[in-house]
């Protein structure tokens, strides 16, 4: 069952929202908070799976939420969910720690496969926001930064874009957990990127994930 902490200061969305994932046979709304302060008190209390996070909110807003979160909880999972694009909800928001940015005008089913996507590692990005990301990432940019990974690096990038976690990538490379966490933190820097989000933006940006 995925536990869900869910926080906007709208009630009719979290009604609307709630009960829609409470109807899923593996979703479970545990908690529902109105701001990003309560969010903060609940989410560290109740460690939920997923938190849904709103970004325009009294008192504290979403970005300010799931930074604080994030530096309390590094484990968290967050995916924010709002009616927003602009640079300066976008960039704060994934740069706190977001896991996953979606609109709150997707389909409801939509919602639902993001936040099971999102507990499994992948990063669920409006295309929007994808661009944004590799806009900023782009500036000043003279040449490929991926040019500098090396061959395993490379091959860790790509299972981390099929939302492999760092446990899965050790099962399946036949390396040490400790090997796949230094190779990632290498992918990180030489990505010039803050998270796994990130750089798995470039990644398919770059067109290194081969199409299916």
């Amino acid at each position: 069952m995925i536990r869900i902490v869910l926080v906007d200061d709208h009630e009719m969305v979290r009604i609307g929202v709630s009960a829609y994932l409470q109807a899923q046979a593996d979703m479970e709304v545990i908690g529902e908070a109105v701001n990003g302060k309560d969010a903060v008190d609940l989410v560290l209390s109740l460690r939920p799976d997923i938190v849904l996070m709103d970004m325009v909110m009294p008192i504290m807003n979403g970005a300010e939420a799931t930074k604080e979160i994030i530096a309390q909880w590094p484990q968290a999972k967050i995916m924010i969910v709002t009616s927003f694009l602009d640079d300066d909800k976008v960039y704060p928001a994934l740069e706190a720690g977001a896991v996953s940015y979606v609109m709150k005008t997707s389909k409801a089913k939509q919602i639902a496969d993001a936040i099971r996507q999102t507990l499994n590692g992948q990063a669920v990005l409006e295309p929007e926001v994808t661009n944004k990301m590799m806009k900023r990432m782009r500036q000043g940019q003279d040449r490929p930064l991926h040019e500098e990974l090396t061959d395993r690096e490379h091959e860790i990038l790509l299972l981390m874009a099929k939302g492999r976690s760092n446990q899965d990538i050790a099962d399946e490379l036949f390396i040490a957990l400790k090997t796949v966490k230094t190779h990632v933190s290498n992918i990180l820097s030489k990505l010039q990127v803050q998270d796994r989000t990130q750089a798995v933006v470039y990644a398919f940006q770059q067109g290194l994930v081969p199409k299916s």
